[in-house]
């Protein structure tokens, strides 16, 4: 009798451990309309387009979203990489193609959302001619922001660059600089602060707004969004691309919605991407 009930009480707890282990496989599967997608992004304009989304969209559309806010350009992609982040949204395709390269990571673009003009800045003078001789100018230090501040500076006639350098363009390919201009290669984040020691500083769009500037009236020139290919979009690690969570979050960041706050919250400083 006592026997029977050690092999009736172990029976048992066979059962239900077995039970419980397929509970647990089944229970929270990779995607499903409780899933919470974590996202990492710069804090403006990145965080507020999506609790934009957050609070406006992604509950009819059954997505549940949680922003990570990050100051720099490194991090992001870093936790993307390792699993930490589902998807992040700070970075425009130039400079994501440059960071898989250089760190070896497999992420992927999955679709544009906005574009940020660079823009020059200065509290030293009002306008690019009055740019003095000598001018000290601070620039992006990463090598696909680097480029796109020399290219602005060239196509607004302030220095010339070496026929094919592009978005890799260095220090080194200025062929012409009649104001001999000084380069001073920072931080993005930091360029905002650096404009009391220099003479005017190429800032991206989003540390610019971040910082109180306005680049739509403030700048003293501003990237054209024609045929510009650095708008941000939302990253994902390969593969996931097609994910359910991804895919519905792709959809409501370029819904109209999205564009219309856009352009009534940044009036011009930032741009919808077609």
């Amino acid at each position: 009798m006592k026997f029977r009930s050690i092999v009736g009480a172990a029976a048992l707890s066979l059962l239900l451990t077995a039970c419980g282990a397929s509970q647990s496989v089944t229970s929270a599967p990779a995607e499903s309309a409780d899933t919470v997608l974590k996202v990492g992004a710069s804090p403006v304009p990145h965080a507020e387009i999506l609790t934009y989304v957050k609070d406006n969209l992604a509950p009819a559309a059954g997505l549940k979203l949680e922003i990570v806010e990050f100051t720099d350009y490194v991090q992001p992609n870093v936790q993307l990489g390792e699993g930490r982040l589902a998807a992040n949204f700070f970075q425009h395709k130039p400079y994501l193609d440059d960071f898989n390269a250089s760190k070896g990571t497999e992420l992927s673009f999955v679709t544009p959302v906005h574009l940020e003009p660079l823009g020059l800045y200065s509290k030293k003078v009002t306008e690019l001619s009055a740019l003095p001789d000598g001018a000290a100018v601070a620039v992006p230090n990463d090598a696909t922001n680097l480029g796109r501040a020399l290219k602005l500076l060239a196509d607004n006639g302030v220095i010339t660059l070496k026929d094919g350098a592009g978005t890799a363009a260095t220090e080194r390919d200025v062929t012409g600089n009649p104001k001999k201009l000084t380069f001073k290669p920072l931080e993005a984040a930091q360029l905002p602060r650096s404009l009391d020691d220099v003479d005017a500083a190429v800032i991206n769009g989003n540390y610019a707004i971040e910082a109180g500037l306005k680049p739509a009236s403030q700048a003293l020139v501003l990237e054209k969004a024609e045929g510009n290919p650095y708008a941000n979009g939302l990253v994902v690690a390969a593969g996931h691309e097609k994910d359910a969570n991804i895919v519905t979050l792709g959809k409501l960041l370029k819904d109209q919605k999205v564009e219309d706050f856009i352009k009534q919250k940044y009036a011009g400083s930032i741009i919808a991407a077609e």
